[in-house]
């Protein structure tokens, strides 16, 4: 078994991996809290969904992450990286807005919860306490030897085996679990000293001498012992730790990319990230993964040819003493008998002179990994599937306990051939055999109803948002309004109305351009003279003339190039039209703007109710005097539509014929019924509220664009034309000295109270909030 498989791996694998260095190094790396947001709805479905220019962006952060952390990074840890806000600047997670109240708080005793890789704790230390990101995690069995020796029986053991042959009750199991913290995920600011770590090693309280948790872990059932990595972190996140995941603090959160909080959305999403996330990790050409975990080939490399305590000469002794574990020493007479040996990397290593201080710390993992991809490389290359010239077989056993455990059998040419590399668990099935458990139809999950959508004020209706201020324009967007419709006017961004005077005086005429993507107009249309008026009662352009397609709630994007007398506005298009009420809509608008202003009886010709039959009164009136949320839906107090509708009481049959025509919009599924609270003022709140009573209220839900595919693309990720895509909110992290308009103030407060935060959270320091928007052309 000799050679350098590091380096063998670095030469060959998917390509080159020194061009690839350099073509990453050509670009910026993206960061979570960019201008962009790094994870969007389309990876909510899969790697495989995802397009090429998103995958490769999503890519460039990864591997930067990976290049970054100093243990192997799994699966779980890259999500938590792009998804709460990792900072390449040194500061970890100590960058972002996280709050460490939402962390659980971890204190050790008899039987520990379940902590899978990734889960970001609070280790409750009598004193300080110890903020950590659990980056990996293996099975610490008391009947594995200090030498790695292993027993057959607890080589692929079920959580819970009680012995040779006896797999435990059926209960719920207890596995002792080693833990490995990552002690200064959050930065500098959050990590304890080295003195105060060594008095907590020393201790060995909290943790043992090597800075691990050590615990005995109680799984609910059998069936969560048995589960992946990815799926118990998703279980974790959406349970244990959900107000982490739907922290308005992340970059992106969960909920706006799934569109929604419906548990069965919202764990579709999470695996679909998680996959995303797997998948480019295993595309790089300049990563290797070890299972779900993900390491530089580089640092492999050097590891390799590092002649110091765990280095390239200790993995070659590695290598030689599992694949000869089990050859039987030379007889002069006799045949000896078949012989298996089973050991553990982890307790191995710790055998080599000098590896105690590299083994401390996250250290263990990054050396058992490389341990395991150094045995795997020299299985692949020097043996025929595992069978070696010597007439041992070597196989991966079990890839959980004590770092993974190999198998080395002689003769193992009377064995089945098969891929050495799949943990096969002959060890635990060679003394027992367990009666698989019976099958259980799965459940049908319960309708939850409507989505836990938090409520909105009016007041923020339709803000204009600055996009850009520099010294050759100012650029910035907002909805049509009804009232605009109406009246002829549009509002200007305060920016502009206070440099236009230096340059155009007090009340200058201007040249309006209107472009509105994929439709032409007429020549009085595309370009009107209209006047520009200043003053206190609001600063606005007055005497134009909108086009018929022009509709309540369309966002326009304008442009005013300094100095000039000329304002461009343009609209942007969407794929594919969807029907929102009785409107198709082709191009980006405010959803909300459009549910209320857009009700029956609202036109450019007027606002009225007069001549509305029942159904469209109802729709009217849910519309215009629901509680109304930030991405459109209204929900009315049903027992307050007859008044809201007529202003008064009605008679009896108007009573009736209203309720009339809210089961027919029920049944239609036009409107969908919800339930509320009413507080001691009557005032209705959605979703209830604890102590209150429930009251039921009907809601109006609109479409929601949902882009699955650029245009022109016919495979998913293809090099079509990119065309419109649908961002969803998100925040940015500002230049130093730059502060966030209100405008992104009360934006992110709505996003707040969407994700179900009733207070309405502040913007933390040093971010701003990017509302939902489209981009492409």
């Amino acid at each position: 078994m000799g050679g350098d498989p590091y380096v063998s791996a670095m030469v060959g694998g998917r390509g080159a991996p020194e061009a690839s260095s350099a073509r990453r190094n050509e670009r910026e790396v993206p960061g979570p809290y960019g201008d962009r947001a790094l994870l969007t709805p389309a990876m909510t479905r899969g790697y495989d969904a995802v397009p090429v220019q998103e995958r490769n962006r999503l890519l460039r952060y990864l591997e930067a992450v990976v290049a970054a952390r100093p243990a192997p990074v799994h699966t779980t840890v890259a999500f938590n990286a792009v998804y709460f806000g990792y900072d390449l600047d040194g500061d970890g997670y100590g960058g972002s807005p996280l709050r460490l109240d939402d962390f659980p708080v971890i204190t050790l005793g008899e039987c520990a919860p379940v902590l899978p890789v990734g889960a970001m704790v609070c280790v409750a230390t009598g004193s300080d306490p110890l903020y950590a990101e659990i980056v990996y995690r293996e099975g610490a069995h008391p009947a594995v030897g200090g030498f790695g020796d292993v027993p057959a029986w607890v080589s692929g053991a079920p959580a819970g085996a009680k012995g040779s042959g006896s797999p435990g009750s059926g209960g719920a199991p207890r596995r002792r679990e080693l833990l490995v913290p990552d002690l200064h995920a959050f930065g500098p600011a959050l990590s304890l000293s080295p003195a105060q770590l060594q008095r907590l090693r020393t201790r060995r309280r909290w943790i043992n001498g090597d800075g691990h948790v050590v615990v005995d872990v109680c799984y609910p059932s059998p069936q969560a012992a048995r589960c992946d990595d990815l799926s118990a972190y998703a279980e974790h996140l959406l349970t244990t730790a959900r107000e982490q995941l739907l922290s308005p603090f992340v970059p992106v959160s969960l909920a706006e990319l799934v569109g929604g909080k419906r548990d069965g959305d919202l764990r579709a999403g999470l695996l679909g990230l998680l996959d995303t996330v797997r998948g480019a990790l295993d595309s790089s050409d300049v990563l290797r993964t070890w299972g779900y975990y993900s390491m530089t080939r580089a640092s492999l490399a050097d590891c390799w040819q590092d002649t110091g305590p765990l280095g390239g000469d200790d993995l070659r002794s590695l290598a030689a003493a599992v694949e000869h574990a089990a050859t039987p020493s030379r007889r002069r007479h006799g045949l000896t008998s078949p012989a298996t040996v089973y050991t553990a990397v982890g307790p191995r290593l710790r055998g080599f002179p000098g590896a105690t201080e590299l083994l401390r710390g996250v250290g263990y993992a990054a050396a058992v990994c490389r341990a395991n991809v150094a045995l795997a490389d020299v299985v692949q290359r020097d043996s025929d599937q595992g069978l070696f010239g010597n007439g041992s077989r070597i196989t991966f056993d079990d890839a959980f306990e004590s770092g993974g455990v190999w198998r080395s059998h002689h003769p193992g040419d009377r064995e089945p051939s098969g891929d050495p590399l799949v943990p096969a668990g002959r060890g635990w099935a060679s003394t027992a055999r367990v009666p698989s458990e019976p099958t259980r139809e799965r459940e049908p999950e319960a309708e939850v109803g409507p989505v836990d959508l938090p409520l909105t004020d009016d007041a923020s209706l339709g803000p204009s948002e600055l996009l850009r201020a520099d010294a050759t324009e100012i650029v910035w967007r907002s909805p049509l309004r009804l009232a605009h419709l109406i009246e002829g006017w549009f509002p200007l961004h305060p920016d502009v109305a206070r440099k236009l005077p230096q340059s155009c005086g007090p009340r200058p005429t201007l040249r309006f351009e209107l472009d509105h993507s994929g439709t032409a107009f007429d020549a009085n249309e595309a370009v009107q003279n209209v006047v520009a008026k200043l003053g206190d009662d609001g600063d606005r352009l007055t005497g134009v003339t909108w086009p018929y397609a022009f509709f309540p709630g369309l966002m326009l994007e304008l442009r005013w190039p300094r100095g000039g007398r000329v304002i461009r506005a343009a609209t942007t298009r969407i794929e594919g039209p969807v029907q929102v009420g009785s409107r198709v809509v082709g191009h980006c608008y405010d959803p909300r703007v459009l549910t209320r202003e857009d009700a029956p009886g609202s036109d450019r010709h007027g606002d009225t109710a007069v001549g509305l039959g029942p159904r469209q009164l109802v729709m009217r009136t849910v519309r215009r005097c629901g509680l109304l949320t930030l991405d459109g839906h209204a929900l009315l107090d049903r027992s307050a539509l007859p008044s809201a509708a007529y202003g008064r009481r009605p008679a009896r049959s108007q009573a009736a014929a209203l309720e009339s025509a809210v089961a027919e919009l029920l049944a239609e599924r036009l409107l969908e019924p919800a339930l509320g609270s009413r507080d001691l003022w009557g005032q209705p709140h959605f979703p209830t509220r604890g102590g209150e009573p429930t009251i039921p209220l009907i809601g109006y839900r609109p479409a929601r664009p949902r882009v699955k595919q650029p245009w022109g693309s016919t495979e998913p990720g293809g090099e079509g034309t990119r065309g419109v895509q649908l961002v969803p909110g998100h925040l940015r992290r500002l230049r130093p000295g730059c502060s966030p308009s209100d405008a992104q103030r009360a934006a992110f407060r709505e996003h707040c109270r969407r994700l179900g935060k009733a207070d309405g959270w502040e913007l933390p320091y040093g971010h701003t909030f990017v509302t939902e928007h489209t981009r492409g052309h």
